[in-house]
């Protein structure tokens, strides 16, 4: 990028992201935040987890102001949809607690990315997908994730959040933005272990589990 656009750009980015966190923290003032089934998890093991795109929003809430203990019991390294406008995205998960972005998606370098993921993984790294992303259809399950399990031999854990109140935007995800004085429940499901023998039982196990 020319050094003449890199300082607007970086701006944008940063001066974006730490707004957006901050509205994240005035706003999770008025929001209950509710983790069931944390006992599925062991410290002794890293993990893929999963939500759909859709809880995004919901999810950014729980994670305010870090990333919760769910998902800090071992560094995180997430996959990042790349275009430059997601620079904010960037910061704002980088300020949640997210050590490393591994830049790729589907369209965007994802193979490489996987890859680079599935080092991580394999390194004690855990991370968090939404395997309907970046551009749908919505809650249609995508077997990366599936194969970075089996890659990476890391099991996937499913999550399942709703809200008490929420607004649907009008994106191909219709992504559920809380509202203030909502509850947000977060259920935390059982570790799926993905082998060839399993794959597609697994695939099967993991949509009913989304939700």
């Amino acid at each position: 990028m020319p050094l003449l656009l890199r300082v607007p750009f970086l701006i944008y980015g940063y001066v974006l992201g730490a707004l957006w966190f901050a509205f994240l923290l005035v706003l999770r003032l008025t929001i209950d935040v509710r983790v069931t089934g944390t006992q599925n998890l062991s410290a002794d093991s890293n993990y893929i987890f999963c939500q759909w795109h859709e809880s995004g929003p919901l999810s950014l809430q729980g994670w305010t102001p870090r990333l919760p203990a769910y998902l800090q019991q071992r560094p995180n390294a997430w996959l990042q949809h790349p275009p430059w406008y997601t620079k904010p995205v960037a910061v704002l998960l980088n300020l949640l607690g997210v050590q490393r972005l591994v830049l790729g998606s589907t369209g965007h370098d994802g193979r490489r990315a996987a890859d680079e993921l599935v080092t991580y993984l394999k390194s004690g790294y855990s991370t968090l997908i939404a395997p309907d992303g970046p551009s749908g259809p919505a809650r249609t399950l995508k077997k990366g994730v599936l194969h970075i399990a089996l890659q990476s031999g890391v099991p996937i854990v499913p999550l399942h959040i709703s809200a008490t109140r929420c607004l649907r935007s009008k994106s191909w995800d219709r992504k559920m933005q809380p509202l203030p004085f909502s509850t947000i429940h977060v259920a935390v499901g059982s570790p799926m272990v993905v082998t060839k023998s399993t794959f597609e039982e697994s695939f099967e196990a993991l949509t009913h589990a989304l939700g």
